[in-house]
């Protein structure tokens, strides 16, 4: 049985009103008005255009100019109009090279649209309201007005763009830390689960009173040393596969401490996926609730898998074992909604951590067999990691324990011009 997981807000009926005391909240928020950027770009341009031809129109009638004079002025208005637009495809596709790039096309850009302009401007005149001055002198004299508008056009643009720029960083910058904060909450829970402090204390405090020194010298020397490999781990961070199965494998030991037989692993990472970065602490709560819920709930015990290889451009880790799964009346999405795990946020907790991370980019899926185990499958964008001598060498990485191999190998592989 598959199960697509998405998490869904709960939204407010159209139409319906909430009241606080005796003051009545719509159920709706003024929109900005760079909401949406396309439409917002064709609104200040139309306002732009016929202001500045309104103004002039106004003027014309105030000095009491003749038709042609009006004629004039709407052709230049729709020429302003039709030049900027064009204008604002070349500066999108400026804006975010290099400032010598940008500027200096930009004045390029800008003086040819501007002789254009003037061009246009001097030739529909001459038409229209013959002069005694030649085309020449008539089209250095009529320079001023084109340069004015697109001028204070494009610097009016480029403005705009980079103050909404700054605020979606501002507004990015916001989202992320408070991103971090709760992922530091959750990562805080995994690291130092109660319950697995708990049995494991419980199990060194048996151990002394055996007189079976050694032993509990050997787990709690595991214990320091997954609690201090957790705690230098920065909230929020990236690690490498192989380093995310590395802290598995302190989690592991420890377990299998408690567990014995009874608890079997095996770890199947291509060179590639060990070398891809996920959110740290992604795949311990998984581990952790095939323990409780695959390990622990059966006498002989269960084998617990992962896998890690890299399918063109994504990255696919499957965690999977062999317990009871989830008894058969129970499907995947009741699961995720009750928090299948020791800590009470698990599944649940992992894709609100993909979406944060990944957005839509990202399948989570769980897969329960009719004859029990549990499966969960993550794929996410591959990302390699930028310093690979950071990472252990994938050769370090465990191998399959407690499991026959079988011969089988590791897996293998604006079109508006509208503000950007």
């Amino acid at each position: 049985m598959h199960a697509r997981q998405r998490i869904e807000s709960n939204l407010t009926p159209p139409g319906a009103a909430t009241r606080t005391g005796s003051i009545a909240i719509l159920p709706f928020e003024p929109t900005p008005f760079f909401a949406d950027k396309n439409r917002a770009f064709w609104n200040l341009q139309l306002l732009g255009w016929s202001g500045a031809f309104l103004l002039r129109a106004v003027s014309g009638i105030v000095n009491g100019q003749d038709l042609s004079f009006f004629i004039v002025i709407l052709i230049e208005a729709i020429t302003g109009f039709s030049i900027s637009t064009m204008l604002s495809v070349v500066y999108n596709s400026l804006i975010k090279r290099s400032p010598l790039i940008t500027w200096g096309v930009t004045s390029l850009v800008l003086a040819v649209s501007v002789l254009g302009f003037a061009f246009l401007q001097t030739w529909v005149i001459q038409l229209t309201r013959p002069e005694p001055a030649g085309f020449t002198q008539s089209l250095i004299a009529y320079l001023i007005y084109p340069l004015t508008l697109l001028g204070a056009w494009s610097a009016l643009y480029y403005a705009i763009n980079y103050f909404l720029q700054v605020e979606e960083q501002t507004d990015r910058l916001e989202r992320l830390e408070a991103q971090a904060t709760s992922a530091q909450l959750a990562m805080l829970r995994y690291q130092l689960n109660p319950h697995f402090l708990f049995n494991t204390l419980n199990s060194i405090s048996t151990l002394v009173l055996l007189k079976q020194s050694e032993p509990a010298n050997a787990m709690l020397t595991k214990l320091s040393s997954f609690l201090r490999h957790t705690l230098i781990t920065q909230p929020g961070s990236k690690v490498t596969v192989a380093q995310e199965v590395e802290t598995l494998q302190l989690y592991l030991e420890i377990e299998r401490m408690r567990f014995e037989d009874r608890l079997r692993t095996e770890f199947r990472v291509d060179d590639m996926a060990a070398k891809a970065c996920i959110p740290s602490f992604l795949l311990q709560p998984l581990v952790e609730n095939a323990i409780k819920y695959g390990v622990s709930a059966q006498e002989e015990g269960a084998r617990i898998s992962l896998a890690a290889r890299v399918i063109g451009s994504r990255l696919r880790i499957t965690v999977t074992d062999t317990g009871p799964g989830l008894q058969g009346n129970q499907n995947a999405a009741e699961a995720v909604a009750r928090g299948h795990s020791s800590t009470g946020v698990g599944l649940a907790n992992i894709m609100e951590r993909l979406a944060q991370a990944y957005g839509e980019d990202h399948r989570f899926d769980i897969e329960t067999p009719a004859d029990g185990g549990f499966t969960v499958v993550i794929e996410i964008p591959y990302e390699a990691e930028a310093d690979s001598e950071a990472s252990p060498d994938p050769a370090k990485l465990p191998r399959p324990s407690g499991v026959e191999d079988n011969g089988a190998k590791p897996f293998g592989t604006p079109q508006t011009g509208a503000p950007a």
